[in-house]
């Protein structure tokens, strides 16, 4: 997939778009471009993100989730192997 390609032909109002989203957790498809939409998750220091009957308050449950220390904790350790390693996890968390 050629994404600056895709980019150069989706309109201003096109990547607006993907700043509001469809709803709280997933991205607006733009069909036209073949674009679909993505689910997303928040969170700081890991990953969380909530099943199609989610609320962005959290009050309902979330899907199976990764905390890790605040980013000043992880810089501080001074150990990129660390950082490194933290990374990895959040990559693989989804």
């Amino acid at each position: 997939m050629d994404i600056e390609r895709l980019i150069r032909q989706m309109t201003l109002e096109e990547k607006a778009s993907l700043l509001s989203g469809q709803d709280f957790w997933h991205t607006k498809a733009i069909e036209r471009l073949g674009i679909p939409a993505f689910m997303v998750s928040d969170g700081p220091h890991g990953l969380r993100k909530q099943d199609d009957q989610g609320d962005h308050m959290g009050v309902n449950d979330s899907i199976e989730a990764v905390c890790f220390p605040a980013a000043c904790a992880t810089a501080a350790s001074f150990d990129r192997c660390v950082v490194r390693a933290l990374g990895e996890a959040l990559g693989d968390a989804f």
